[in-house]
């Protein structure tokens, strides 16, 4: 899989995105992600990528040449599967989502930043709107992180043990992991439930679901 990611602030998105398991899916030849400054494409000497909007307000929007420049100089280098604009306006992130973005091959994503980019960016190139949330962030640099990372541990033999992404939390039916456990078997006098070093994996499976779905019955709970 290729990912692309366009930014006006790529210092941000270095360091994540090569690190860990981001990292490993590269060495394996697994991933490549791209970082394309949004800057290197601005027309003016300062490099300028920002505006103020039309009709006034607080804030810069990021103007549509330089996303344009970007876009049509990598759009010509290749077809991608998505065009996805990290907004909080967008459809908001899930597993299955993550796992449908998984099984592309190529991806692009666009950074907003400030109040955002111009609205003709995302008419004429975006092809699918992503919110990892209802809340305010700087700008989609971390939203860029959250949704990538999520995808790649998915490719397959990125992971160390190749079931460790089909376990996880919401790919299961309890939604949530059961609480894990290591050793010691004791530490301060609390121990780690019976069932667990008893060997037995019918047991532990049906432990397990029963924990992570009472986990995510108390979190629904909790927000009503």
């Amino acid at each position: 899989m290729r990912i692309d990611v366009i930014s006006a602030v790529v210092k941000i998105l270095e360091a994540p995105l090569n690190e860990s398991i981001l990292k490993r899916a590269q060495d394996k030849g697994l991933a490549e992600i791209v970082l394309h400054n949004l800057r290197d494409y601005a027309t003016d000497r300062y490099r300028h990528v920002d505006d103020k909007p039309f009709g006034g307000g607080a804030g810069m929007v990021l103007k549509p040449e330089p996303l344009f420049s970007c876009l049509d100089k990598l759009l010509g280098e290749r077809s991608y599967d998505e065009v996805i604009y990290l907004t909080p306006q967008g459809a908001k992130f899930n597993q299955k989502k993550a796992n449908t973005l998984s099984l592309k091959k190529n991806l692009l994503f666009i950074c907003g930043h400030y109040k955002g980019i111009d609205q003709r960016v995302i008419d004429k190139y975006v092809t699918k709107e992503i919110s990892i949330g209802d809340y305010v962030i700087t700008g989609g640099e971390a939203a860029a992180i959250v949704v990538i990372d999520s995808v790649v541990r998915l490719l397959p033999g990125v992971l160390g043990d190749s079931e460790s992404a089909l376990t996880d939390s919401f790919q299961t039916d309890s939604g949530f992991d059961a609480p894990v456990y290591t050793r010691p078997a004791e530490i301060d006098g609390m121990k780690v439930p019976e069932v667990l070093l008893g060997g037995n994996h019918k047991d532990i499976a049906a432990w397990r679901l029963d924990q992570g779905k009472k986990k995510y019955s108390r979190v629904k709970r909790k927000k009503l």
